[in-house]
């Protein structure tokens, strides 16, 4: 398959697709007979590495078929299901799930929780909150990233140990612990500002740390959860290398307002706001794709916030087939319209209804 006239970082370009992934990339040519895109702007797939669920339906089910459609129709081409602070029987069921179906590729799992801290644990479930134990981690398959809050007893041993990427999060530690932590192998901080202590100049917390150390940062760029000044901080403190654009999607994502189930709690979703009982913020509403746009309207230039959703975080767990347009790499495809929404979604080569 040829993809013909595509707008290319600004140039027309055809993109030949072979056996599921990017074959050959080159100038347009009359020469060559293929599906004429012209009018459509290429980018790569989203990878949403941080996304707990959508259309009713959430990672803690263990049913992905649903979700993996939606997150498709909408940008997002591979994904890791992100479980919720909770038994490790729930957590093993998960792993255990179905999750060779169409649509969205997941690349595996997002554990957030339960080895985090009671005092920053959101909308998190307290009853299950636990220290870092590295026997129970390792009888849980498929786990590549793990969200820990690094003062507990056992993280340093877990962080080397565990052979998952770590990241910081949920947490209450100090600047000098994170240091420690990412000194063991600790290398992203889990939605950066939220569920963590801010900067002081003269405590800078996990956020000084990671500066200093130049790891990843996520970042919910909804517009609820940070500040646009605060998305622009950290995009010009990290870079389009270092910032990771999430979604920290919640089950309703795609419906309306109403009383949802998220981590055994019930959330109350009102003006597309996610909220506990209590008032704490509880994941996003936001597709990535909307993530990502929103991003560009807070002054992030158009192309670094597509980069931080897509080859930055593939490149943070360790997936480089996903999230670039390069000869080799897996043919997942945006294809964008003249307005910049999105006309059709390609995965592993072929077009997704």
């Amino acid at each position: 398959m040829i993809l013909k006239n595509l707008l290319f970082e600004g140039n027309l370009t055809d993109i030949t697709i072979e056996n599921g992934k990017i074959a050959a990339i080159a100038p347009a040519s009359a020469d060559t007979a293929g599906e004429d895109c012209t009018g459509l702007s290429v980018i790569p797939g989203l990878v949403d590495m941080h996304a707990h669920g959508c259309v009713g339906f959430d990672t803690m089910d263990g049913k992905f078929e649903e979700m993996c459609a939606f997150l498709a129709k909408n940008g997002t081409t591979s994904w890791l299901p992100t479980t919720m602070t909770q038994s490790f029987e729930a957590i093993k069921h998960v792993t255990e799930s179905k999750t060779d179906v169409p649509g969205t590729n997941i690349l595996g799992f997002h554990m957030e929780g339960p080895y985090i801290n009671e005092k920053r644990k959101g909308a998190q479930n307290g009853a299950f909150i636990r220290n870092p134990d590295l026997a129970e981690f390792r009888k849980l398959p498929g786990m590549r990233v793990v969200t820990i809050a690094p003062e507990l007893e056992g993280s340093t041993e877990f962080i080397r140990e565990c052979g998952a990427l770590v990241c910081i999060g949920h947490t209450d530690a100090d600047y000098e612990t994170c240091i420690k932590a990412i000194d063991a192998g600790a290398n992203c901080l889990t939605h950066t500002f939220n569920a963590m202590p801010g900067i002081h100049h003269r405590n800078p917390g996990p956020i000084g740390a990671a500066l200093e150390k130049n790891i990843y940062v996520q970042a919910i760029t909804d517009g609820l959860h940070l500040h646009p000044s605060i998305v622009l901080l950290l995009y010009k403190a990290f870079g389009p290398e270092r910032m990771v654009i999430i979604s920290d999607s919640m089950r309703a994502t795609g419906l309306g307002d109403g009383t949802y189930e998220f981590g055994g709690q019930d959330i109350i979703v009102k003006d597309g706001v996610a909220r506990t009982l209590d008032g704490a913020i509880a994941g996003s509403t936001a597709t990535l794709w909307r993530c990502v746009k929103q991003a560009a309207s807070f002054g992030v230039p158009f192309a670094d916030a597509v980069r931080m959703a897509t080859r930055t975080p593939a490149d943070m767990i360790g997936a480089p087939e996903k999230g670039r347009i390069e000869v080799g790499a897996d043919a997942d495809l945006l294809l964008l319209d003249g307005s910049l929404e999105i006309s059709r979604v390609m995965i592993g080569g072929e077009f997704f209804a």
